[in-house]
């Protein structure tokens, strides 16, 4: 019998690596600070203690003080850093992510609060996104989310966010909101992403239509005749979206599953997310720390 693959962060792990809030203000200063650092008041390399009343710590040389939630998601929060770095926990190590309800029950805390710390978890894992450019092979497609409708274009797409996502073979997927379907609106968000010169795989779309002019390797699939991918003998390329609408079929999953309704002015946050953690999927101790380490 096959034994089967241990998790990679598992809560047992979380909690002996982060017993007590003590634990946990001591991860924020390390990776904030260090406990060995140049002193901002004295100028010295000094060793820095910690102060018994106060979420601080204080430079052995000359006794400055340095807070290291000051600044930070943290820094007024009444809520223990534990229940925050718990909140993370979840928010990693769970596949369709986690809804306020989700948090309040597992937390203990008033929805009003397990709200307020899953949009600020988000806010953090946003500004953790790797911004630089795709290429290689990217596939793309645009989709409808929310609303009582299917996810159609055109009419069916009323009450719904549009929105778009650009995935690398075998890498790195990024997403956004966008607010229409339009050729100079798709035109400028490839351009933004991904580098010239990749192979681009899309559907049939005609708003993708100058793609090719601005040097890339365009292919289309027709999905209306039942097309799902196209080799290319000329440059040995095959065009497919099947990994990005894999993607946004996991994504509206979620949608419907977790968190039941996302309104378009949280939908960048979800998405960015859901994309962090695709992204990151194979990492979750790294991406813990990353987490945390923006704060």
């Amino acid at each position: 019998m096959s034994k089967s693959k241990a998790p990679q962060f598992s809560v047992r792990e979380f909690f002996q690596r982060f017993p007590d809030d003590e634990a946990c203000l001591q991860h924020i200063m390390d990776v904030r600070f260090g406990m060995k650092h140049v002193c901002r008041a004295c100028g010295k390399e000094a060793t820095f203690h910690r102060m018994s009343e106060r979420r601080a710590f204080a430079c052995a040389a000359c006794g400055d003080h340095v807070y290291p939630t000051a600044g930070t998601v943290f820094e007024d929060t009444r809520t223990p850093l534990q229940l925050w770095f718990y909140a993370i926990y979840l928010f990693v190590t769970t596949r369709h992510g986690v809804s306020g309800k989700e948090l309040q029950r597992q937390l203990g805390v008033t929805y009003k609060t397990a709200w307020r710390m899953g949009m600020k978890i988000r806010e953090l894992i946003a500004a953790n996104d790797d911004f630089s450019m795709l290429q290689g092979h990217v596939e793309m497609d645009e989709a409808y989310v929310g609303g009582r409708r299917p996810g159609k274009r055109g009419r069916g797409a009323e009450g719904k966010t549009i929105v778009m996502a650009m995935k690398e073979r075998g890498g790195r997927i990024r997403a956004e909101v966008i607010p229409n379907v339009r050729q100079i609106t798709l035109r400028g968000v490839v351009l933004r992403n991904v580098q010239t010169g990749s192979a681009v795989s899309t559907d049939e779309l005609m708003s993708y239509g100058l793609l090719t002019g601005d040097g890339y390797a365009h292919g289309r699939v027709t999905h209306s005749k039942k097309e799902w991918s196209q080799y290319d003998y000329r440059t040995r390329e095959t065009y497919s979206t099947n990994h990005v609408e894999s993607f946004w079929k996991l994504f509206k999953a979620s949608v419907r599953s977790t968190h039941i309704h996302v309104s378009s002015k949280y939908m960048d946050r979800y998405l960015a997310e859901f994309t962090f953690r695709s992204n990151h999927r194979e990492k979750m101790n790294a991406m813990f720390d990353l987490i945390v380490s923006r704060v």
